[in-house]
C-alpha cells in the first residue's frame, strides 16, 4: 500500500513541489538536451517531495457554516518536526535547495496536495493548494518546528483583478467561464468544473467591470446572482454549481446512533431565528428595488430582512425571484454538523467518508429516548473539516 500508515485512519501522503522539473528538456544538455528524445519534454514534470514523516497534525478546511453564506478560500495547516532540516530556508545543503536560483525548493507559493489510499491503493485527494507561508521555530538545543499556512486556488483568485471587461447578456456559468479565460487570469482550463447555470446575467454599459475589479469576489458576485455553489474541491478543480433547490441528490454517507450505517460522535443541532427570512430586496447593478415578503412571518417574527443591492441578474423580473428565493419563513430544526473518528469505523467506512466532499447529499439519523424515537434529515454537505494527528517518525 502507498503512502504512509497512520493508525485506524488509513494511508496519507502529504506533498509539496519542489520547484524542480525532473524531465524538463535543457538546450545545450548531453543528455537531457537531445532532440526529440520521449524522456526529456519541454513542459517537464513537476518533482514532489513526500514529508509526511515527521507531521504531527494537519487540519483542513474548507467550504461555508451555512447556505447562505458565500465560499472563501479552503485552508489546510500542518506541524511537523523539521530533525533533517528540510524545511530550513537557509540550509543550502537541503537537497531541495536550487544552487541556480539561490532558493530554497520548498518556498512558499509551491504546489501542495494531501491524499489518502483507499482499501484498493486508489489515491484520494483530500486537499490541493498552494504554500502561503512558513512559520519557523528554531529551538536551541532542541528539535526545529515549522507550522505550514496552506490555501486553494481561491487564494491565487483573490491576488488577481480585472482590467475594464465589456460583458454580454450570458448565463452564470458562460460568464464565469469568460473571466477565468480573460489573459489577466489565465485559469486552467483543465482545473475547472463548471455546470450550466440556470440566470441570465446582465450585459448592458451598467454592468462593464471595472478596472481593478477583484476576481475572486466578482466570481462570488456571480455566484450570489445564481445562488449555487462555488468552490474548489477537494482535487484542486473550481466547482461551479447551479441554483441549489428543494430537491438534493442522492445520499453518499447515512449517519446513524443506532448501530447501523456509519456511526458518528458528535452532531450539531441548529434552531434559531436567525434562519428566518421574511423580508428580501434585491436590486439589480442600474434596477430598481424588488421587494418579497411574507407577512404572516413578520406578525410572528418581526421583520428580518435580507438585501442584495448590486446583482448581475439581467432585469428586475429576475431580482423580483431571487427576493422570493431567499425568503425562509419559519425556523426548522436542523442537523448542521455530524462528526466520526475514522478509526472507530469499518475499512469500507473509511473510504467513503473521506472524500464526502462539498455538495455531496448526506443523511443523519438520530435516536431519542422519547418523543419521535429516531428522526433523520437529508442535508447538502456544505463545510469540511478534518483533523489527522499521528507522529511518523
Amino acid at each position: 500500500m502507498a503512502g504512509t500508515a497512520i493508525v485506524g485512519a488509513g494511508n496519507y501522503s502529504l506533498e509539496i513541489d519542489t520547484g524542480f522539473l525532473q524531465d524538463a528538456f535543457t538546450l545545450d544538455d548531453a543528455t537531457a538536451g537531445v532532440l526529440n528524445n520521449t524522456t526529456y519534454v519541454l513542459d517537464g514534470t513537476t518533482n514532489y517531495a513526500t514529508v509526511t514523516t515527521g507531521v504531527n497534525n494537519i487540519v483542513v478546511k474548507r467550504g461555508r457554516r451555512d447556505q447562505g453564506d458565500q465560499f472563501s478560500a479552503g485552508t489546510m495547516v500542518f506541524n511537523m518536526l523539521d530533525t533533517s532540516g528540510l524545511f530550513n530556508p537557509f540550509d543550502t545543503n537541503s537537497p531541495y535547495y536550487d544552487p541556480t536560483t539561490a532558493q530554497p525548493g520548498l518556498a512558499p507559493m509551491r504546489h501542495v496536495r494531501l491524499a489518502r489510499y483507499d482499501n484498493t491503493n486508489t489515491k484520494q485527494y483530500l486537499f490541493n493548494g498552494y504554500i502561503v507561508n512558513y512559520d519557523y521555530n528554531f529551538a536551541l538545543g532542541g528539535i526545529d518546528t515549522v507550522t505550514v499556512y496552506c490555501a486553494d486556488d481561491f487564494y491565487l483568485l483573490s491576488q488577481t483583478y480585472l482590467d475594464e471587461y465589456n460583458v454580454s447578456e450570458e448565463l452564470s456559468s458562460v460568464r464565469l467561464s469568460a473571466v477565468l479565460d480573460l489573459p489577466e487570469v489565465a485559469f486552467p482550463a483543465a482545473q475547472r468544473n463548471i455546470s450550466t447555470g440556470t440566470q441570465t446575467l446582465g450585459g448592458s454599459a451598467a454592468f462593464t467591470v471595472p478596472a481593478g475589479t477583484n476576481v475572486l469576489q466578482y466570481c462570488t458576485q456571480i455566484n450570489a446572482a445564481e445562488q449555487g455553489r462555488l468552490f474548489m474541491s477537494r482535487d484542486g478543480d473550481l466547482t461551479f454549481q447551479p441554483r441549489v433547490g428543494n430537491t438534493l441528490s442522492g445520499s453518499v454517507a447515512d449517519f446513524h446512533d443506532d448501530g447501523t450505517n456509519i456511526p458518528y460522535d458528535e452532531i450539531g443541532i441548529s434552531f434559531e431565528a436567525d434562519q428566518v427570512v421574511n423580508r428580501a430586496a434585491v436590486a439589480i447593478i442600474g434596477g430598481n428595488q424588488e421587494v418579497a415578503e411574507d407577512l404572516a412571518s413578520q406578525a410572528k417574527y418581526f421583520v428580518q430582512t435580507t438585501s442584495i443591492t448590486d446583482s448581475l441578474l439581467h432585469n428586475d423580473t429576475a431580482a423580483l425571484a431571487l427576493a422570493t428565493y431567499l425568503l425562509e419563513p419559519e425556523p426548522e430544526a436542523r442537523y448542521t454538523a455530524v462528526g466520526t473518528n475514522l478509526n472507530k469505523l469499518t475499512t469500507a467506512q473509511r473510504d467513503t467518508v473521506a472524500i464526502v466532499d462539498i455538495g455531496d447529499t448526506i443523511t443523519i439519523e438520530k435516536t431519542f429516548s422519547s418523543g419521535t424515537h429516531h428522526h433523520g434529515q437529508q442535508r447538502p454537505f456544505d463545510h469540511v473539516f478534518h483533523r489527522t494527528n499521528y507522529n511518523c517518525l
